[in-house]
This record gives C-alpha cells, structure tokens and sequence, in this order.
C-alpha cells in the first residue's frame, strides 16, 4: 500500500525533539507501527508479542535494552509494562537525549498506566485511529478507514471477520479473563444494534443472561482497546433536567455494518442503521481530527427530559461552541435545525455556532444556510469549524 500522510505526524516530529519517550496508543491496525516506521526508518524495530522476544525481555530487561543503540521502536509494549521502569532509569540518566525511545500500545489503558506509573513527564503521549477523511477520500461510511480495508475493499468482510476473531482471541483475553467468547460476539453484535442509544446496560445484559457489573467490564475492554467511543452529555444544565446516561457508538463505521450483517452499500442506505450509523461516522471524524492534531477530546450530546436533544457539542475554545446536527441526508431542511435553534437561544453564556451536518452531494455548494443562525456542514468542511 501507498504510504498516506498521516495528520499526527507533525505532533509526533515536534514531540521527539523535547521528549525522551513518544508513547502512541490506538486501536489494533490503525496504521501506529506504519507511521512510526515511516517516519524514523532508522530506528530499531522490535514487535514486543512474539513469545521469545517476550521471555528474553522478562529474563533480562537490561540486557535487552543494552541490545539496541540509538532509537528504537517497542511495539505493543503493554505486553512486557516491566520495561517502564527500566525505561524510566535510563531517561533519568540521560534527560536530554531526546526521542530514543517510541512505544506503541492497542491497549490504552494498560499502557496509560504503566506510563502514570513510571513515566509521568519524561513521555509525550498521542492516540492515533484509522484514517479520517482529511487523511484520504478514500475512507467512507460504508467501509470506515482501517488501512486494510480502504486498500483492499473487495476482501473488506474477510477482513472484518479476521479483525474480530483476532480481537477476540488476542486482545479481550490480554485484559480479562473471559471463557465465554461466544457469548462475548453476541454482546459486540447487540451493542452495535445500539449504535446511537442511551448506554442501558440492563438493557444489554438481560437477552444475554448477564449481569450489569459482568457487562460493564465488557464495555469497558471495547473502550481501553479503542472499538467503542462513549459521548457524555454536555456538562451545564441550563436550569434544565438533564440525562446523564453516555451514548454508544462504534469507532469504526466499517466494523458497525460488518457487525449488523449489512455487507452492501444498498442495505445500509436502506437500513434502520444509517441515522446512527451517520452520527457514529461523524462522531469519529471530530474525534480522530481533535486526537490527530494533539489536542483532547471534547465531544458532547445535549438531551433533556423535555425531549430537547442535540446529536453533538464541540467545544472551540475560549467561549466559542458549536452545536451538530449528523443527518444522513443529501437534503437539508429547514425543521432539521429547530433543536440547534432553541439550544442556542438558552446558550446565553457561549458564543453558538449551530450546523445541520450531511452527506455531501457530487454538485454541493460550500457551506450556506439553512435555517436563520444554522449552516449546512458536511464532513468534508470538519477542518474549517475545528481548525
């Protein structure tokens, strides 16, 4: 495959130059060992899941970084975390020999861990996800934007298939310890019909014969190993009753289809799926644009018990904030924007910037208006708002 510029990589080339250590997490086969080989093509290499490797680290760990000279890539490093505080020392020794060391990890919270522990200060930590649409036109809501699968659309269910069973197999049993995979594969496949919902985990775990604390650690592996995102509702009240319940979406649309059995671009588009499918592909795009870019994630919904609710809030910094209607139409209308009018009109502390957000059509315009105070927006335009 063509090497595609990834946007993290003036983050990445800026940190090396002030940090000791680069640790770079994101989920499996997001392209982490790609863009770092990429970029540092004379650094070492070492794949930290091979079992020999992993037991020359554990009987040695000094004499396995006595091994390498100049920088070096250890790749899944939450596999071997007794390297932290060895890693630690060596920093310690030297603090000016910047960048030597570049970590990546599939696992966020694992490898969060071990870099609180051992190296809060000394490493500069990034989150890389699979393509965005700034990245390359050629990711979509049909197939996402896992590398693989926009190189290699044709064999695109295998891969998703493969993805899983690995997932599964690999990671999940890395973290809990977890017997009933097939049980696990139905909890994945009904929490992608939810796509888009309130988080109820009784909800979830009656058909599954689970309990609520069993299905919370579940939810809580798909977060750590980057499958799901959880948007949390936006957190002033506005002398409103709000819900406090996060609402679930996919990281990857590709994998939400796969997981619903929708294996053309017709069944989605006809599918009761689309709407959340949409709002989970937009959701992902602000966030891979805010995590590419250095910055961290600030994604929010609005919803009241008076039925008042906003698919997304974005936070533009000082006291600017737009407010995000995903449709997934090529038609704005005006009553689309109704939610966003009244919102704003309560919003009295910020300055609002309210968008109607579609699916772009081959003859569209840029951006224009579609309500009073409401622009359409399209994903492509996500730069310009974010920027």
């Amino acid at each position: 495959m063509k090497y595609i510029t990834r946007t993290l990589e003036n983050q990445l080339i800026q940190a090396v130059t002030v940090f000791s250590a680069i640790v770079l997490t994101g989920p499996r086969r997001s392209g982490k060992t790609t863009l770092l080989r990429h970029l540092f093509p004379k650094a070492h290499y070492v794949l930290l899941e091979e079992p020999d490797v992993i037991a020359r680290v554990r009987a040695d760990p000094q004499g396995f970084l006595d091994s390498f000279d100049g920088t070096v890539i250890l790749d899944e490093v939450q596999h071997t975390p007794e390297l932290f505080s060895y890693i630690r020392a060596r920093i310690d020794r030297h603090p000016k020999v910047y960048g030597r060391w570049l970590l990546t990890g599939s696992q966020e919270a694992p490898v969060m861990h071990g870099v609180t522990e051992s190296m809060s200060g000394r490493a500069a930590v990034f989150q890389l996800w699979p393509f965005s649409t700034q990245e390359t036109p050629r990711v979509s809501l049909f197939r996402g934007g896992f590398p693989e699968v926009i190189e290699k659309t044709a064999v695109a269910d295998l891969w998703f298939r493969s993805y899983v069973q690995t997932y599964l197999e690999r990671d999940v049993r890395s973290i809990s310890a977890i017997r009933d995979l097939t049980t696990f594969r139905r909890f994945i496949a009904l929490l992608a019909s939810r796509t888009g919902q309130l988080l109820n985990k009784t909800d979830i775990a009656a058909p599954l014969g689970m309990s609520v604390p069993a299905i919370t650690e579940w939810l809580n592996i798909l977060e750590i190993t980057g499958q799901i995102v959880l948007i949390q509702p936006f957190f002033e009240n506005f002398g409103k009753r709000l819900l406090k319940s996060p609402r679930v979406y996919f990281a990857d649309s590709g994998l939400a289809c796969h997981l619903l059995g929708l294996d053309t671009e017709k069944a989605l588009e006809s599918s009761v799926f689309l709407g959340p499918i949409f709002e989970g592909f937009v959701a992902s795009e602000i966030l891979k644009r805010q995590l590419h870019w250095g910055k961290n994630k600030a994604l929010y919904y609005f919803r009241d018990q008076q039925g008042l609710e906003v698919d997304f809030i974005v936070p533009l910094g000082g006291d600017r904030i737009a407010l995000i209607e995903a449709k997934a139409t090529r038609t704005p209308l005006p009553q689309m924007a109704r939610p966003l009018q009244r919102l704003a009109a309560g919003m009295h502390r910020y300055k609002t910037e309210s968008y109607v957000l579609c699916r772009k059509r081959k003859e569209a315009d840029s951006i224009k208006t579609v309500a009073p105070g409401v622009a359409t927006l399209f994903t492509e335009d996500l730069d310009t708002l974010l920027l």
